[in-house]
């Protein structure tokens, strides 16, 4: 079964230097029929003003990936690990036994636009860790790229769960096929762009779960960008 979470529907926040939604109850959102899905926790849609950005705060027991869309994101954690991000790339932050770090648009006059995702680890008490690729647009074009997996397979990051993500950039007559196995489920996050999922038209911001469902068929793409969440039932 295919359904569809429509962007309006997501939690709203607006500060002076933050708008953000909420796919999944987040900070002050809160919606009992919305706290996650599998063991995908928070979608975060956020874009930050220039010069700004989340200061030093803890995290732990959280496999966190941090996907930039537009701009530039400066990170600094309490491992040593700092480092600009920028479009293409995808960073792996496991929380574990507790980590502390900032985000931070270090642009003076450009936006920084990112997914915050959050996902359940497989238990409690990892040891933190951290890891950054780069995946270029020529390896999603028209098909969908591992950008994260437990294994860390096909040179995607690693992750403490048995959770396979992908990301896809679908347009025109670009066809994506994806076959669920038994026992698994998906959700589905588009990122910019129209595309149709299994015939249904979905927007930029829009999710879709599917349970019971074996194949999933990207098509009429219209400069879609996507994350594909295969997760076990």
């Amino acid at each position: 079964m295919l359904t569809i979470r429509k962007a309006n529907d997501r939690g709203h926040a607006k500060l002076d230097w933050l708008e953000s939604h909420h796919t999944f109850s987040f900070a002050d959102y809160y919606d009992p029929r919305h706290m996650g899905f599998a063991d995908l926790r928070v979608i975060n849609d956020d874009v930050i003003a220039p010069g700004r950005g989340f200061g030093t705060h803890p995290h732990r027991d959280m496999e966190i990936i941090t996907y930039v869309l537009e701009g530039a994101l400066e990170h600094k954690d309490s491992m040593g690990n700092g480092s600009v991000m920028r479009p293409g790339d995808v960073q792996r932050m496991s929380a574990g036994t507790g980590v502390t770090h900032s985000e931070f648009n270090p642009s003076p006059e450009e936006p920084v636009h990112l997914l915050q995702i959050w996902l359940l680890p497989d238990r409690r008490g990892h040891t933190p860790g951290y890891e950054q690729k780069h995946f270029a647009s020529d390896e999603k074009r028209g098909k969908l790229r591992l950008i994260a997996s437990r294994q860390g397979e096909e040179g995607s990051v690693s992750l403490n769960q048995d959770v396979r993500v992908y990301a896809a950039l679908v347009n025109g007559d670009e066809a994506v096929n994806y076959t669920l196995e038994q026992g698994r489920v998906a959700w589905v996050h588009i990122a910019r762009g129209t595309v149709e999922l299994n015939g249904q038209t979905l927007e930029a911001g829009d999710g879709a779960s599917l349970t019971d469902a074996d194949a999933l068929k990207f098509t009429n793409g219209d400069q879609a960008e996507l994350l594909l969440f295969d997760m076990a039932a």
